[in-house]
């Protein structure tokens, strides 16, 4: 199982947040399996950070494919993006939530909690579990000396629903999910009756 190079995030935005299911996040000490990720597209989504904020569209424009977009959300928790960009469709995938690998005592400190579900099942629990703040933000992933992703030896079964926590672009199916995975921060939802 090797570590994916800078290529891996030179597509489009869906295509990486799918392919990023079932491969290993390694930090430092600390890995896990990424089971949930979220796309969000540079032009036309209207809940990607690029729709009203210039700044996200100078960091693509500024910065490598593979790049680490972290900000605070809602002035609580850190979040994870990679910057993916091929030069016609750029964006960021979120990482939502990863199953526990390594360094399972020290997440559990950070995250003072002993419940193997609860350490990552999240995007703000993972970043406090991995220790990943603001500090991180605007570093090319392949610059890291101690992280990586890797490619997985058996890609899961990908399950594909709404983003969760927006109120634009809502309808968009743009979240992936390991199928049946536990470590998800949410289920898939019921299909709305219509």
């Amino acid at each position: 199982m090797g570590n994916v190079g800078r290529s891996f995030f030179q597509t489009d935005p869906l295509t990486c947040a799918r392919a990023l299911i079932g491969c290993d996040l390694v930090w430092g000490p600390t890995t896990g399996v990424i089971v949930e990720t979220e796309a969000y597209a540079e032009i036309g989504d209207e809940a990607s950070h690029t729709f009203l904020r210039r700044h996200a569209r100078t960091f693509i424009r500024d910065h490598p494919a593979g790049s680490l977009y972290v900000y605070l959300n809602y002035g609580v928790h850190w979040l994870l993006n990679l910057l993916v960009r091929d030069g016609t469709a750029n964006g960021f995938v979120l990482i939502r939530a990863l199953q526990p690998g390594s360094g399972l005592e020290l997440m559990r400190g950070r995250r003072r909690t002993d419940n193997l579900g609860a350490l990552c099942s999240g995007p703000g629990k993972l970043t406090q579990a991995l220790a990943i703040d603001g500090s991180f933000h605007g570093r090319d992933l392949f610059a890291l000396p101690d992280a990586a992703v890797r490619v997985p030896e058996h890609q899961p079964e990908v399950d594909t629903d709404r983003r969760i926590g927006i109120t634009k672009a809502a309808m968009l199916e743009w979240r992936f999910l390991a199928k049946g995975s536990p470590y998800v921060s949410a289920g898939k939802a019921r299909p709305r009756k219509v």
